[in-house]
């Protein structure tokens, strides 16, 4: 067997043997730790060779992996459980800790590593006897980061890739940030995963000061800087989340492998690509941009599935504080749990074996429910899965909605003259975060859709029980209610009409679906279904910033993340823009000085035009659904 030894079988494990904690050089050195799985087989038999899968994960290889659950089965496999159902199928497993976790060498710099150590552990892989040439990869999340950043330099032995919640199309446009503004969920992702670093484990007194830290009161803190953060004990980490925030320009460290797979989908015209990922998730953008860069350079299987989810949550119907039913899962649209929709999407390209065939696009419209409270104190929103090969769906069109001085968004256009909405915002009181496409924010912010309405859970919130259109931070605009229920499904952007007396501001825009009240929500319920945000010193370029002039009317344009909903016949379309959402992106201070470490604060005086000559308006996806039920 090459120049390893023969594999151990695992007590309690029949059909599988490991080799722990493989050391696979890198070229510059540094040890990966690798465990790799082999089906049971006699000496002479380790003569054979296998097809391999793979996953490259910062999150132990060897422990349990939370999401590796099913409506079946909610316990959490470990990755000895699921390398054991993999390797029956034929396959030999590999799990290997990235650079600077659990067991390998190194140093870790988020994303940035990932593609050079895949291709290292890969051309070690094609010394050994026992791999065939053909090698597949799976993971969630960073786990989908690693197998992109490998698939950009278009190896010809990779083949098959099941890219759940992951992977970067471009990470400056979501994932870290977002507009220009920057995503806080690093901030609360590397304040948990510092604590579990060798560096900081080995050092007690380390350990001891990060454990004793109240990280949602360092977000009351902001702004930080190198030295005086929740990460100041950890300064692997600090180092690089500072970097990531203060690097505000898109410029060629945002261009590398890793984090810009846009720039390398003609890399991938030999590959299969199975997507996964939620309209709740961070990852919704980059997914729908990878499939459809893969597709339009010719990969050879691409397939997406887009549920209702928050983070890999691809067997829980509820998201947030909804519930969109039994139908929501994985598992009901494919009748399979998540393991055997892998394993079949990898035997049918190893093993030319027949398996399902999967439209090309398959989604998750939300909505179509009654609106009840369930017995476990969610609303019943509802949901049906739906197909296409098109993305926007075949019916659907692009809708401009413009937004009236009354509140008011409707399909006409403005007539009035010079006329605009403004609001003071104060970066030192910021709009506060209620659910959305997020990760990794407990126990600061939580990712789903929420009823729009202040409350102590909500990081920010001053006045609970007040809504969020109420403030005098936002502008809320309403369509008349609907006389028949409209889907909409599809990319959406904003493009506004701003001017501001500050040289530097941001615009948010959220997309609501305001219900009408009933007997279980006698107020009605203003659920978030997605949203989007623009720096304003990135209007023109994101790789040239400029500053504005006070007074002068700018147009910008934001872009919101993709969605599938369905308005019920009395629901409204609202949209809210104010200047904040925090603290799912930093807070611009509105005084242009450079990013992350903001070192004063100004208020500024926003105003949204809506006039004949400045028609700000919302682009949206839509179709009238004469049936909902079908």
């Amino acid at each position: 067997m090459s120049q390893l030894s023969l594999p151990e079988q695992i007590p309690g494990s029949p059909g599988i043997c490991l080799l722990r904690d493989v050391m696979i050089p890198m070229r510059d050195g540094v040890l990966l730790a690798t465990d790799i799985y082999f089906p049971e087989r006699d000496e002479s038999q380790y003569q054979d060779s296998f097809p391999v899968l793979m996953e490259r994960t910062p999150y132990d290889k060897s422990g349990i992996s939370p999401r590796e659950v099913s409506i079946w089965e909610s316990s959490p496999m470990s990755r000895p459980e699921l390398a054991s159902r993999m390797t029956k199928a034929g396959f030999v497993v590999i799990f290997q800790d990235c650079r600077g976790r659990y067991r390998s060498g190194g140093h870790f710099t988020k994303y940035i590593d990932e593609g050079n150590d895949g291709l290292d552990t890969l051309n070690w892989l094609k010394q050994q006897r026992w791999f065939n040439g053909w090698l597949g990869m799976f993971g969630l999340s960073y786990g989908a980061h690693t197998q992109l950043a490998l698939a950009c330099y278009g190896p010809p032995e990779l083949k098959a890739l099941v890219l759940d919640c992951g992977g970067f199309a471009n990470a400056y446009r979501g994932g870290i940030r977002r507009g220009g503004a920057f995503e806080l969920k690093q901030a609360t992702w590397a304040f948990k995963n510092a604590q579990l670093s060798q560096a900081v484990l080995e050092n007690s007194a380390a350990k001891d000061a990060l454990s004793q830290q109240d990280i949602r009161a360092w977000f009351s803190k902001m702004p930080w800087s190198r030295g005086q953060s929740p990460l100041q004990w950890a300064p692997e980490y600090e180092t690089y989340l500072f970097d990531q925030w203060e690097q505000g320009t898109f410029d060629a460290r945002w261009r590398q492998i890793g984090l810009y797979a846009e720039g390398y989908y003609d890399k991938l015209a030999s590959m299969n690509l199975l997507f996964l990922c939620g309209w709740y998730d961070p990852y919704i953008q980059s997914t729908i941009q990878n499939f459809m860069g893969a597709r339009s350079h010719g990969a050879n299987d691409v397939r997406v599935i887009l549920g209702p989810w928050t983070h890999g949550a691809r067997s829980y119907p509820i998201v947030g504080d909804i519930d969109c039913g039994a139908a929501a899962t994985l598992e009901y649209l494919t009748q399979m749990d998540y393991t055997d929709l892998r394993l079949n999407w990898f035997k049918a390209h190893a093993f030319e074996q027949p398996t399902k065939t999967l439209p090309q696009i398959q989604y998750f419209r939300m909505g179509g429910g009654d609106g009840h409270k369930t017995a476990d104190g969610h609303r019943f929103h509802g949901g049906q899965w739906l197909a296409s090969n098109s993305w926007p769906p075949e019916h659907i069109s692009i809708t401009p909605w413009y937004f009236h001085s009354e509140g008011v968004l409707s399909k006409d256009k403005p007539v009035h003259q010079g006329t605009n909405l403004w609001f003071e915002f104060d970066p030192t009181s910021p709009v506060p975060t209620i659910g959305g496409s997020l990760t990794s924010g407990l126990p600061v912010f939580e990712a789903g859709a929420f009823d729009q309405v202040e409350d102590i859970e909500f990081f920010g919130s001053t006045r609970p029980g007040r809504a969020l259109k109420d403030r005098d931070d936002v502008l809320s605009f309403s369509s008349e209610p609907f006389t028949t229920a409209v889907e909409l499904t599809g990319p959406i952007k904003a493009i506004l009409y701003v001017s501001s007396s500050a040289v530097d501001t941001d615009f948010t825009v959220k997309l609501i679906d305001e219900m009408p009240p009933n007997r279980d929500y006698p107020k009605g319920y203003a659920m978030n279904v997605t949203d989007g945000i623009l720096r304003c010193r990135y209007r023109e370029s994101f790789e040239a910033p400029s500053f504005m002039t006070a007074g002068q009317v700018y147009q910008i344009e934001v872009e919101i993340f993709p969605t599938s909903n369905l308005f019920l016949a009395g629901s409204r379309i609202r949209i809210d823009i104010s200047s904040s959402n925090f603290p799912h992106f930093d807070v611009n201070s509105n005084t242009g000085d450079p990013e992350g470490p903001w070192v004063r604060w100004e208020k500024a005086i926003n105003r949204l035009w809506c006039c004949d000559e400045y028609p700000s308006a919302v682009m949206l996806p839509m179709a009238v659904v004469k049936d909902p039920e079908q």
